[in-house]
């Protein structure tokens, strides 16, 4: 089936093409003629079209009558000849008079006169001119009659329908294939779409990929279909005479086009190739740059002062620039890059950028300062601002953050970068100790402060995800007027489970408090003062100054 629908649009694009180039032939053939027989390049010639076509040329005038009037009073002499129901070619002779030799038609209806002149204009004698131009009017008549006759009609009709039912057929034949492909494809889906996915996110799912690649099949079945339409249109027209030149002018639309696109191509080929080996050096410098940068990030080379962890992002900015430099070396190969159009665009995108991307610029050299900086990591628990949670996402604009409370928090570079930030997971890899993390509590000084130290200590080590070394330890921050502030402290490798870790460690507190009999209270002492005394410093009182005893009132 698919061989038999690409011979049909075969036959039928060699058979317009075939159509297209005798148009294009028999054009130069008659233009060829024409210029041979113009002589005197002084004079300018009218030409004889009767039936479209023109026969020969009128270059000089016969008394009043001018060349263009000639060439049309000729033409429509032609015409009613044609128009003769019991037209005879026999009849039309030569006839010599004193100044010219005419055709003549029943030696009554002179069709045209030729002079000397007119042999002249085109380097011939009078009756061989006179012979030829017979000889074209006798055929040319005879051909538009044959052309015009009803048998001829009734063939070109033939013609026409046979035309119509092929293209039927292969339209029929093309739906019918485009339907067996989308079966085919519906039917097979599990095997040949798989969908398409950056790590674990679909950019197209399965179905989705199946019904773009279906609407695309379309699209190329509406293409098809039209171009076939369009291509069997002058093949129709040129059946009948009056509708040739629409083929011809139809064929013209594509083909020339189509040649110039392919001058076009093969002028660009030596440019392309050159591209091609740009494109190619600095692929294979990238592999070569990539392969460095992968042995630095798996620390089999290593640079001092250059961490692993730079590498990846080192080798982005390398190539950003590398292909930037491509763009510029391939820049004057490209077609039309010398042109104002194609400049006026470059500038017009470039101010674009400019002014549209002030934004994105700073987060971008933020996002490259904070990678060089390395204040945190994928995963390391921080505080930015106001904002504390786990890294899970640092990119060239932005640093997302997930909170205790499991929101995603979007902050851009140049906000990370302008704020402060805290990372709790600094220390907690295996090299450090941990997170050292703490509470306070006050207690008055009626207990012993060994006692307090012991029960947080306990408290401490009975709590989940902290360290049992380096062990727990109490620092008394304060005496305060009433009670002493007393602070515990742990280390932890689990920032993330603060929350958890503190809440745990506040019921431990508790209990091990309860236990050792120890009142988690801060007391606060109230003094009866003598008001009667003053408050005047002793040196400035008299020395006899004998203070007022409290006086009390009983009354029953």
């Amino acid at each position: 089936m698919i061989k038999f629908i690409i011979k049909l649009i075969c036959l039928l694009l060699i058979s317009s093409t075939v159509l297209f180039s005798q148009n294009q032939i028999r054009k130069g053939t008659v233009t060829d003629s024409i210029e041979k027989e113009k002589i005197n390049p002084e004079l300018s010639g009218y030409p004889v079209v009767p039936f479209k076509d023109t026969l020969f040329l009128i270059y000089n005038k016969i008394g009043s009558f001018t060349a263009k009037e000639r060439a049309k009073a000729i033409s429509e002499r032609i015409k009613s000849l044609y128009n003769e129901p019991y037209f005879y070619p026999d009849s039309i002779v030569l006839i010599k008079s004193d100044i010219s030799v005419d055709i003549v038609y029943n030696d009554d209806f002179v069709v045209m006169s030729v002079t000397d002149l007119d042999a002249k204009s085109v380097g011939s004698e009078k009756f061989k001119l006179a012979q030829k131009n017979l000889s074209i009017i006798q055929k040319s008549i005879l051909f538009q009659k044959e052309n015009n006759s009803a048998e001829n009609w009734l063939r070109r009709i033939g013609l026409v329908l046979l035309l119509v039912v092929f293209v039927g057929i292969i339209v029929f034949a093309i739906n019918k294939l485009f339907r067996w492909i989308q079966f085919f494809l519906r039917k097979r889906k599990e095997r040949y779409f798989a969908g398409i996915k950056i790590k674990e996110s679909y950019i197209f799912t399965p179905e989705k990929e199946l019904e773009f690649v279906i609407k695309f099949i379309l699209l190329i079945r509406l293409l098809v279909l039209l171009f076939i339409f369009y291509i069997s249109l002058p093949a129709i027209f040129s059946v009948f005479p009056e509708t040739k030149a629409y083929a011809s002018t139809l064929l013209k639309w594509i083909f020339s086009p189509a040649r110039a696109a392919l001058i076009g191509f093969v002028d660009f080929l030596p440019n392309l190739f050159s591209i091609l080996v740009i494109v190619g050096l600095f692929h294979y410098l990238l592999k070569a740059i990539k392969f460095f940068v992968d042995e630095i990030q798996k620390g089999q080379i290593k640079i001092e002062g250059f961490y692993s962890d730079w590498a990846k992002p080192t080798f982005n900015i390398i190539r950003v620039l590398i292909y930037a430099f491509m763009v510029v070396v391939i820049f004057p190969y490209l077609p039309g890059s010398n042109s104002p159009v194609f400049q006026g665009v470059s500038v017009f995108v470039g101010v674009l950028f400019s002014l549209g991307s002030s934004n994105a610029i700073a987060n971008m050299i933020a996002g490259l300062v904070i990678t060089y900086m390395r204040p945190f990591k994928i995963g390391d628990f921080i505080k930015i601002g106001d904002v504390k949670g786990t890294v899970i996402e640092k990119t060239t604009l932005v640093t997302r953050i997930r909170t205790a409370k499991q929101e995603d928090i979007t902050i851009p570079n140049a906000t990370v970068l302008s704020s402060s930030s805290v990372n709790y997971s600094a220390n907690t890899y295996e090299n450090g100790n941990g997170l050292l993390i703490h509470t306070n509590v006050t207690i008055g000084y009626d207990c012993p402060w060994k006692e307090i130290h012991k029960a947080l200590i306990d408290a401490a080590l009975r709590t989940d995800l902290v360290e049992k070394t380096p062990v727990p330890f109490v620092l008394q921050n304060s005496l305060d007027d009433f009670y002493v502030s007393y602070e515990i402290n742990v280390y932890t490798k689990h920032p993330n489970q603060q929350p958890l870790i503190y809440s745990n460690l506040h019921q431990n507190i508790q209990d091990c408090f309860n236990e050792a009999g120890i009142e988690i209270m801060s007391p606060h002492y109230n003094s009866l003062r003598d008001g009667n005394k003053t408050t005047i410093p002793g040196n400035y009182l008299n020395k006899d100054y004998e203070s007022p005893s409290f006086n009390f009132k009983s009354e029953k």
